[in-house]
């Protein structure tokens, strides 16, 4: 600025005193609070709080603070700013080196009462200090805190879910109270213990912040008593024997991939069954899309040797594609997910299309790969649908074997 500490000062009193002038609320911030000489630091807010501030912020503009050093910071605030008991002390910390939140919590620790932060952490650089993780600090332990906040914390992950949608800036899987995997256990140690008494793994309920429930990964780490469980929630009740089998074709299958899906359970129900038979077989597909024309699609399925026809209109093409596969099968399903990456490269690459289709109680995975993304998309959610109806048929020869053994 090229300015003498005595300028800025005078600057920074005139501008409150201005600011004052055209509205009751004011705010003074001090940019790079946590680097600028303490005394000076107090001399500027005891003026623009004499000046009209009612609220002090205390910005770590570039992440520099420690959390100890940046809590010492705000306790000195407190006790040689005389005046400072006019103002809310307020902080506003950046995660350059991973401390944005810790720094805020600390601060609160000290007396700042109120906290700058941002969904999902987002901001200049590294981002800002996360509201989530904050609020979510100060509710689980107020045992320790003492403080609460007015934030509705089942609006947490809704409003998260919000944010990435109108920013497509994504949430890392293990992002802290709104990741994918904040509430998911794939540890076999780790889901015994949730099946066995919630708590034992979640200090909080994944309700409190808007999330529906807490999710077990099905993997290679998982054990009997999850496998089991997941089992009794796809409609199957095994005993002990058939879960031991079920086990050991489990884990063949678990070292093989990551995740073990719900379709990949059914199958294993099945005596250990890989490729499930096609109800349903895409035959021709047709679609017309465009900005200035209502997308609209045609389709022929053909199952037990005869072809069904039907046609639909949608929001895009393959919207319509799968509503006019929704009227021939009349197994319509909710789409969850939906993913498209390329397998080749060049102009006439291989879209290759993963879909998560809801069909109320389960939920599969379909996919498949074409050079054009609609017929990829129908197969996909075709897909998904043969999936669909054979797990009903697994499940209904499951439940008459069972009425048999107890005849």
């Amino acid at each position: 600025m090229k300015k003498s500490r005595e300028q800025v000062l005078q600057d920074a009193r005139e501008a409150v005193r201005y600011a004052k002038t055209l509205c009751g609320d004011v705010e003074f911030s001090a940019e790079d609070a946590s680097r600028t000489n303490l005394d000076y630091l107090c001399e500027v807010l005891e003026a623009v709080v004499d000046a009209g501030a009612g609220v002090v912020n205390i910005p770590d503009t570039v992440g520099y603070a420690i959390p100890a050093e940046f809590g010492e910071r705000i306790q000195y605030i407190r006790a040689h700013v005389k005046n400072i008991h006019k103002a809310i002390l307020s902080v506003h910390c950046h995660n350059d080196l991973g401390l944005a939140v810790a720094n805020s919590v600390i601060a609160i620790q000290n007396g700042a009462r109120q906290v700058e932060c941002t969904i999902n952490g987002i901001g200049e650089r590294a981002g800002n200090a996360s509201l989530e993780e904050v609020v979510m600090a100060l509710h689980t332990r107020k045992d320790f805190f003492g403080i609460e906040t007015a934030i509705n914390t089942q609006e947490i992950y809704p409003t998260s879910r919000l944010l990435t949608n109108l920013t497509g800036l994504m949430v890392q899987a293990n992002k802290a109270i709104v990741g994918r995997n904040a509430f998911a256990h794939e540890a076999g140690i780790h889901q015994d213990g949730m099946i066995k008494e919630k708590s034992t793994y979640e200090i909080m309920l994944p309700e409190t912040v808007g999330i529906k429930e807490s999710k077990l990964v099905m993997g290679k780490h998982s054990g009997r008593h999850a496998l089991k469980l997941k089992y009794q929630e796809l409609g199957f009740d095994l005993g002990a024997a058939e879960i031991e089998k079920a086990y050991v074709l489990f884990k063949k299958v678990a070292d093989k991939k990551k995740e073990v899906y719900d379709d990949d359970l059914i199958v294993i129900v099945r005596d250990g069954l890989r490729i499930f038979p096609e109800a349903y077989k895409l035959k021709y597909i047709q679609s017309s899309g465009g900005n200035q024309i209502i997308a609209t699609a045609a389709v022929v399925l053909e199952k037990d040797g005869q072809s069904f026809r039907d046609s639909a209109l949608g929001d895009g093409p393959i919207d319509a594609a799968l509503k006019a596969i929704d009227r021939i099968t009349g197994t319509p399903g909710r789409l969850m997910d939906y993913n498209v990456h390329s397998v080749t490269r060049g102009k006439d690459a291989v879209g290759e299309v993963f879909m998560k289709i809801d069909f109320g109680k389960v939920s599969f995975i379909g996919k498949a790969a074409s050079t054009d993304i609609v017929d990829a998309s129908a197969r996909a959610y075709v897909n998904a649908i043969n999936k669909m109806i054979h797990y009903q048929m697994a499940l209904q020869e499951h439940k008459s074997a069972v009425d048999s053994a107890e005849a």
